[in-house]
């Protein structure tokens, strides 16, 4: 069954390469370019040619009938191939709900002991952290598949994947030399009207949150004030901040690191912007991760435990790496090979367990006038 995912992932990406080679060959008369786009998708084809396909089925035996419940704010069409890969190999029923983290983070703390949810798959910490009074012990030979900075330090939830915050810059007006050391520094009167953010989006709202954490309410009250100050371009998500940068519509933008690659793997190396990971070990560097927990009130936990086990699997971590671009967590795992490896990012040392006060955080934005 691996097999055949790993194969029709394959077809894909070979499908993706002759479809940029087109589009390329289309708008463009260089030869190199052409040759430039092809390399980047076969890039990635070579990290999933390297996944073990028969490791998972090893790893995996038969489970009793009963449905898993699933509350997911990771989106339908990242995870779901993933979870029917699981249901088939296992034979057992998977039931998903599909929402953001927050609202369903809410649902859960309403139904309290009564909910039906097996298991909440969170798209960030403070996700989870908000639940985590909900949430049963998970075991070791689980809580050690990942790195002990990426999993809750009370063991109610496991990290299943890395994203790192990053500055994406437009590279036809900037080097990485060009930018500061410290995410601190974009208060500065020169990045006056040259930044783009999405104010509203989650995961800014935790690097915020880490942030407060990090360097107290008064320091990052002020680097908002500042921010604000420097009038900076508005957008609605992660994607459209990106594809402004490349447009030269922003100088630079607050993004996670993958949306960058799901340009250039669309459109090539050309794309005229690239991610900067700061040189300081500040919160504008933190690697978030999405996480997954277990309720306490689920009488399904064995099953709940298999499927963790799996997306922790070296297979499973694979699937991120190469359709989401996403770090995996799992050492075994084989890294995608457009990425930096994880130990090279100048990580702050922010408590992933204690990005839960995300209402505080939101507040703050409103008082300083980044959200109505």
């Amino acid at each position: 069954m691996w097999n055949r995912a790993i194969l029709n992932l394959r077809m894909l990406f070979i499908g993706v390469s002759v479809m940029l080679v087109a589009l390329v060959s289309a708008s463009c008369t260089s030869d190199q370019e052409i040759v430039e786009v092809t390399r980047v998708v076969e890039s990635v084809v070579e990290v999933i040619k390297e996944v073990p396909v028969t490791s998972v089925e090893n790893d995996h035996h038969q489970v009793d009938a009963k449905p898993l419940v699933i509350y997911s704010g990771r989106s339908e069409s990242l995870i779901d191939p993933l979870i029917q890969d699981f249901a088939e190999l296992t034979g057992l029923e998977v039931q998903v709900n599909y929402a953001k983290t927050g609202p369903l983070a809410a649902t859960l703390l309403e139904e309290g002991g009564k909910t039906p949810a097996d298991i909440f798959f969170a798209q960030d910490p403070g996700g989870l952290g908000a639940i985590d009074a909900l949430l049963t012990d998970l075991s070791g030979d689980v809580l050690n598949d990942v790195p002990e900075w990426a999993r809750d330090p009370e063991n109610k939830w496991v990290g299943t994947s890395g994203r790192a915050r990053v500055i994406v810059y437009n590279t036809d007006e900037l080097t990485e030399a060009d930018l500061p050391d410290s995410i601190e520094d974009f208060v500065k009167p020169e990045w006056k009207g040259r930044i783009g953010w999405p104010p509203t989006n989650s995961s800014l709202h935790a690097m915020i949150t880490g942030m407060r954490q990090e360097w107290g309410e008064e320091r990052t009250r002020a680097w908002l004030e500042g921010i604000v100050a420097n009038e900076p371009k508005i957008y609605e998500k992660n994607t459209p901040t990106v594809a402004a940068a490349a447009a030269g519509e922003i100088s630079v933008g607050f993004v996670n690191h993958y949306y960058l690659h799901r340009f250039i793997a669309e459109e090539g190396e050309s794309f005229a912007a690239r991610n900067y990971y700061t040189r300081a070990a500040d919160p504008g560097s933190v690697v978030l991760v999405a996480g997954v927990g277990i309720l306490e009130a689920s009488d399904n936990k064995d099953a709940a435990a298999q499927f963790i086990k799996f997306l922790l699997s070296a297979s499973g971590q694979q699937f991120f790496a190469a359709k989401t671009y996403e770090f995996p967590l799992n050492e075994k795992a084989t890294p995608n090979k457009l990425l930096p490896a994880l130990d090279e990012i100048t990580k702050p040392n922010i408590d992933l367990g204690d990005l839960i006060d995300l209402k505080g955080t939101q507040n703050l934005l409103r008082e300083v006038g980044a959200l109505p």
